[in-house]
């Protein structure tokens, strides 16, 4: 299993961003998906999960941090997963991670990060 997260970049303070979640050899659809990052000196963050959407409705959460800002959402043709990320502040800046459950199709205890695979990050710079 290989997940792959993209899109990262430089961006301005206010600026928009999206970032994806690819898997290889299966796609995301059935999956519980979550959303890391980790700044500079910083411990790893929760940002967001998505619940599958084959055994689940699929429900969202997000941290505080985020929520109102960020919205994560399925590409249903693709099979992946998207974070689009607005009204972005410099304290944003971070490399982000996707993470995958393969059995458990809720985001129970997202926040903890129990998740079975995580993929490499993508870099996030929000300038000021």
């Amino acid at each position: 299993v290989q997940l792959q997260a993209s899109g990262g970049g430089l961006v301005q303070a206010g600026g928009s961003l999206r970032i994806s979640c690819e898997a290889s050899g299966f796609t995301l659809d059935d999956h519980a998906v979550g959303w890391f990052r980790q700044g500079p000196g910083k411990a790893r963050e929760a940002v967001s999960c998505i619940a599958s959407s084959v055994r689940t409705a699929g429900a969202k959460h997000y941290d505080l941090s985020v929520a109102g800002r960020f919205s994560v959402s399925r590409d249903e043709v693709k099979g992946t997963v998207s974070l689009r990320m607005t009204e972005m502040k410099p304290e944003d800046t971070a490399a982000y991670f996707c993470a995958v459950r393969m059995s458990v199709a809720d985001c129970r205890d997202w926040r903890q990060g129990s998740f079975d695979y995580w993929g490499q990050g993508t870099q996030v710079t929000v300038s000021s």
